[in-house]
């Protein structure tokens, strides 16, 4: 029989065990939030589903020649808003071509801290490059929030885990 203040001190032992790394398991997990209907006009949430009072909308949209690079053909020039975001914290969407069908033909992330105007109502531009312009029948954006995704467990099991984004979306997804 073990004396008392063995069986006493145990319990204080495995938290020690555990506290200091020598635990199997740091109980890291990993979540990768669901994508968000894309659309012209979006509430932007975070990787919980949370709306964080920021709206992103495509002012508009044009196939044209990009200046710097003429040659390349008629590219897509689409103008966006982030209303209720800040040039220094706030959000990032995908933007993507869409066929009639919404497949995306090409996307990019596009910042709300690369947008220009008074806070709250900050505005920009970008260019996508597709393959087939004429294909182009508008531009949506994904309401999920790109602007952060923090280390995975794989990557760090110690500080890793938690919410992360949806895959940015490319060429070739239905919306």
């Amino acid at each position: 029989m073990f004396p008392a203040r063995v069986r006493a001190g145990a319990p204080l032992a495995l938290v020690i065990l555990a506290l200091s790394g020598c635990s199997s398991s740091w109980g890291c997990t990993d979540t990768t939030a669901e994508r968000g209907e894309a659309g012209v006009r979006v509430q932007v949430e975070d990787t919980s589903g949370r709306l964080l009072g920021v709206t992103a909308e495509v002012v508009d949209w044009r196939l044209e020649p990009h200046p710097q690079v003429p040659s390349d053909g008629d590219q897509v020039h689409f103008r966006y808003r982030f209303d209720g975001a800040d040039e220094m914290s706030g959000p990032a969407v995908d933007a993507c071509a869409v066929d009639e069908e919404r497949v995306a033909l090409g996307c990019q992330t596009v910042h709300s801290a690369e947008a220009f105007g008074p806070v709250g109502d900050l505005t920009g531009d970008g260019w996508l490059a597709v393959e087939h312009p004429e294909q182009v029948a508008g531009v949506l954006l994904i309401p999920n929030d790109q602007s952060y995704d923090g280390r995975t467990c794989e990557q760090d099991i110690k500080d890793g885990g938690g919410p992360h984004p949806p895959e940015p979306a490319g060429a070739g997804d239905q919306l």
